[in-house]
C-alpha cells in the first residue's frame, strides 16, 4: 500500500512539472512571437509617412538656405575644372591644373614637400593684378639650384600671369604661361588658369568670396 503511494505521489509531481514545462515554452513561444513580429513588421513609422516628394522639398530647401549667398568658386580637382557660380547658376566654367600629388625631399632628407592642391572651403585673402612669384626654398631644390640669402634674388616676374587670387597658407588661383598643360594635375598645389578665364572669376570674386575644392 505504501508503495502505490509513493508511485502516485510521484506520478503527479512528474506531471505537474510537465505542465510546467509547457507553460514555460508556451509564455517563450509569445514572447519570441512578439519580437519576430516587431522585427518583420512592415507598417510604417508614423513620422515616415511623409511623401517622398515633400521630403525631397524639404531637402533641397535646407541646401539652399546652405548656398552662399553671391558669387563662389568651385573647383573639381579630379577633373581639373573650375566653376564661377553665383547661386545655383554656372556663370563661368573653366579647365584649370591642380596639385601633381608628387613629393620632393630635400637632399639629405631634412625637409620634404607635396605637391598636392589643398581640399575644403576656403576664403579669398588678396586680389593681385601683375602677380611677383617670390619663389620658395623648394624651387630652388627643385632646380639644383642654391637657395639665394636675399629676399630680391627669390622674386620672379610673369610665370603667375595677369591675376592672381590667393587663399592661404601660400596658396593661389592664379594665370599661367603653361596653357598647353591645363587639364593636367602638374602644379606645386596652386590652381593654374588661362588669363581669359581668370580674368572673368578675378572680376567677380572680393576679399571673403568663398572657395570650395574637392
Amino acid at each position: 500500500m505504501k508503495f502505490w503511494k509513493i508511485l502516485l505521489t510521484a506520478t503527479v509531481v512528474v506531471y505537474l512539472a510537465a505542465l510546467a514545462i509547457v507553460a514555460l515554452s508556451w509564455v517563450h513561444h509569445l514572447k519570441l512571437s512578439a519580437q519576430w513580429k516587431t522585427v518583420w513588421s512592415f507598417e510604417l513609422d508614423p513620422r515616415a509617412r511623409v511623401k517622398p516628394e515633400t521630403q525631397n522639398a524639404a531637402l533641397k530647401k535646407r541646401i539652399k538656405q546652405l548656398q552662399p549667398k553671391g558669387f563662389y568658386i568651385l573647383v573639381d580637382s579630379a577633373e581639373n575644372r573650375l566653376y564661377l557660380k553665383k547661386g545655383e547658376q554656372t556663370v563661368k566654367e573653366a579647365v584649370v591644373s591642380t596639385g601633381s600629388g608628387l613629393v620632393l625631399v630635400e637632399p639629405g632628407g631634412k625637409r620634404s614637400w607635396v605637391f598636392d592642391t589643398p581640399k575644403g572651403e576656403f576664403f579669398v585673402k588678396s586680389k593681385i593684378q601683375n602677380p611677383y612669384w617670390v619663389k620658395p626654398d623648394w624651387a630652388f631644390i627643385e632646380e639644383n639650384e642654391p637657395i639665394p640669402k636675399k629676399m630680391e634674388d627669390r622674386v620672379e616676374a610673369g610665370v603667375l600671369g595677369d591675376y592672381a587670387l590667393g587663399f592661404g597658407q601660400g596658396y593661389f588661383i592664379h594665370g599661367t604661361l603653361y596653357t598647353r598643360l591645363l587639364g593636367r594635375n602638374v602644379t606645386h598645389g596652386c590652381i593654374r588658369v588661362a588669363d581669359k578665364d581668370l580674368e572673368e572669376v578675378f572680376k567677380a570674386s572680393k576679399i571673403g568670396t568663398r572657395i570650395y575644392i574637392y
